[in-house]
Formats: C-alpha cells, structure tokens, sequence
C-alpha cells in the first residue's frame, strides 16, 4: 500500500476512534434508568463523567414525571417557575454540547424536595478520568447513599469502540 494512502487512512481511523470516543449516551439514574423516587441522584451522576458531546436520557411516565432544566437558584430552591426548557416526552434526550454545569429537576409539585433533582457537571474530554464530587441530593434517598456503581456500559462503549479501532488501524499500518 502506498505511503500517501496509509497516512490519509491513518488520518481517518484516528478520527473515527475520537468520534466513538467521545460520544456517550447515559441513562439518568441506571441501573434502574428510570427518572423516578428512590435514587440518590447526586450519587449516580458523581460516579460519571460526562464530556461534550455525550447524552442523557430521562425515561420516566408523563403522567407521573417531568423534567425542567432550571437556573442554579431554581435547582437549590426547587422552584419549577422560571424553566430555561421543559421536557414532557418520558423519553428525552439532552444533549451536552459544551462544557459547563446544567441543572435538572422534577416539575411536579413536591417531588425536587423529594430527591428528584439532578446536576451534571460536563467537563473536558482532557480532564483527568476521575468523576467530579457528589453533589448532595436533598430528600430521602440522600442519607442512604449506595456505592458508587461500576462504571456505566457508556463507558464500555468508548473503551471498546477505541481499542477496536485502534486495533484496525494497527492493521492497516502493517
């Protein structure tokens, strides 16, 4: 194989391993992967790491549940007044394009101060590996906290995506 083709299907590989590598999609609250009662929030988003690009998924009832995107103040408060977007599908997708801190709660009257509210923390895909802290939930669910899960099959996901094209690209350079 020509020098010039394998650099440019180098170049490709490499970029296809980054793109894999660096799209994640998470269900709010896995293993149970519903937005619901009973799951310590902060807990579960500390044990992730979520960079631009990734995804979040709230899979909950309409009837029961809703998800609102809200100011730091309105999250700290649990006021559903002022929401910056307001999701009702009870299977919704946020995407997280950019850095930054994003706030989420349940609009349903009495179920943010029951735990039903979430921070995720997106930082750079060149931050160390290490989730940030855990951000304390209020309610129930918070005083009991689990340990942290295994890492999560988005993780997997960009472990293996990566390693199986770096192996491919192994080949092609030989």
């Amino acid at each position: 194989m020509a020098a010039a083709t394998k650099i440019t299907l180098l170049a490709l590989a490499a970029m296809a391993v980054f793109s894999i590598a660096s799209a994640a999609t998470y269900n709010v609250g896995e293993p149970a992967s519903e937005w619901g009662f009973g799951i310590n929030y902060g807990s579960w988003a500390s044990s992730k790491q979520f960079i631009p690009g990734d995804s979040i998924v709230f899979k909950y009832s309409p009837q029961a549940h809703d998800v609102l995107e809200v100011s730091k103040a309105d999250y700290d408060s649990c006021s559903a007044a002022s929401p910056i977007t307001t999701l009702k599908t009870g299977n919704d997708v946020v995407a997280l394009p950019a850095t930054g801190t994003r706030y989420f709660i349940c609009g349903f009257t009495g179920h943010c101060t029951a735990g039903m509210k979430v921070t995720i923390d997106v930082v750079s895909a060149s931050s160390p590996s290490t989730p940030s802290s855990p951000t304390p939930a209020s309610g129930p669910s918070a005083s009991n906290s689990p340990p942290p899960p295994s890492p999560s099959a988005a993780t997997s996901v960009r472990v293996t995506a990566g390693l199986g094209l770096m192996v491919l690209l192994a080949g092609l350079m030989a």
